[in-house]
């Protein structure tokens, strides 16, 4: 009988890590849904018969109390993340922030909290969800490139530190994924630039060769497999979900 695991998301109550949750939750893991909205992460929850806290990663208190609260951690997804377009002169400091205090500063202190057991036990998972913007730069993005750039250098680093103890550390980096999140970063486009709601998503699923989003699903599949005893040997990696876009 495969032993149950237990798997925490972060930003688990929609999109992605919703996704991820119900993908782990069909395999018979146990999981835990953190997020900052009630309402989502208690939905969700429900409908995996996993447990929901309540948690915003970018709180050093909110991060201790919600791993206090879901004990010793087998997998942890970072999925938490905010995504706000503008000029870069236009950026306010506090959207900077923003972006780096939930997309990096939030996986440094998740991380934090579960690195220590899975080490002692000689064995773990972390899951990154970073971007495609952590490795290429696109414009009105800077704040958000920023954040997933540094994500993924955290990713290499704890891949580095930990690879002897059992403890693998990987990025996905999807591109344009239809999601709560995408449309929301949609609809800033439109009431910035005018622009009609098609009109935006054409331009946006054009940057994907196989001109289309991706599916939450294609995420969910890639974090199983890093999850899995096959891709022990999978580590500090940064791999890109993107129909080809950063091959062209």
């Amino acid at each position: 009988m495969a032993i149950r695991r237990h798997v925490v998301i972060t930003g688990g109550g929609r999109g992605i890590g919703a996704e991820i949750a119900r993908r782990f939750a069909a395999m018979g893991d146990r999981i835990t849904v953190l997020s900052r909205t009630r309402d989502e992460v208690e939905k969700i929850a429900d409908e995996v018969g996993g447990y929901g806290i309540r948690c915003d990663v970018g709180e050093p208190a909110s991060v201790e109390a919600a791993f206090m609260a879901a004990g010793p951690v087998d997998i942890l997804i970072n999925n938490a993340g905010v995504a706000r377009s503008s000029p870069v002169l236009k950026t306010d400091v506090r959207v900077w922030e923003e972006h780096l205090k939930v997309n990096l500063t939030g996986s440094f202190l998740c991380a934090l909290k579960v690195l220590p057991s899975m080490a002692s036990r000689g064995k773990g998972r972390i899951i990154n969800i970073a971007s495609v913007a952590g490795l290429k730069g696109y414009p009105y993005l800077a704040a958000y490139c920023a954040s997933k750039h540094g994500l993924i250098g955290l990713t290499r680093a704890l891949a580095a530190e930990y690879a002897d103890k059992g403890v693998t550390v990987n990025a996905i980096c999807p591109g344009y994924v239809d999601s709560p999140l995408l449309t929301g970063a949609i609809q800033n486009i439109v009431e910035k630039t005018g622009r009609t709601l098609d009109e935006v998503r054409a331009e946006l699923e054009a940057q994907n060769p196989q001109r289309r989003f991706l599916e939450a699903s294609e995420v969910a599949s890639m974090a199983v497999f890093l999850a899995s005893d096959d891709a022990r040997g999978v580590n500090g990696q940064a791999i890109s979900i993107c129909g080809g876009a950063l091959n062209v």
